[in-house]
């Protein structure tokens, strides 16, 4: 899962399950630079035969933002929410 989201004027996106956190000066940058590393991330782990990299404890933070972005009637107060979803990146 990711979220990508503006705080203090800058784009920060989140891959909740790998706290991997790319941060731009657009939400387009910051999403496509969080891809690309988690697509590394994951190759490397996988490489070095360490899965146990990929079980990571998710950010309490994050995950509450998650929580509110399912649910339409809470307010995120001083973010903006740009995009967020799920992701693959071994199918690309």
């Amino acid at each position: 899962r990711y979220i990508v989201f503006q705080e203090d004027k800058k784009w920060h996106a989140v891959a909740l399950e790998l706290n991997i956190v790319e941060t731009n000066n657009n939400p387009e940058g910051a999403l496509s630079g969080l891809f690309e590393a988690v697509k590394g991330y994951i190759e490397s782990a996988m490489k070095a035969e360490n899965f146990g990299l990929l079980d990571q404890e998710i950010d309490l933070e994050y995950e509450k933002m998650w929580n509110m972005t399912m649910d339409e009637t809470q307010n995120l107060k001083d973010k903006i929410i740009y995009d967020f979803g799920e992701y693959s990146p071994m199918a690309v």
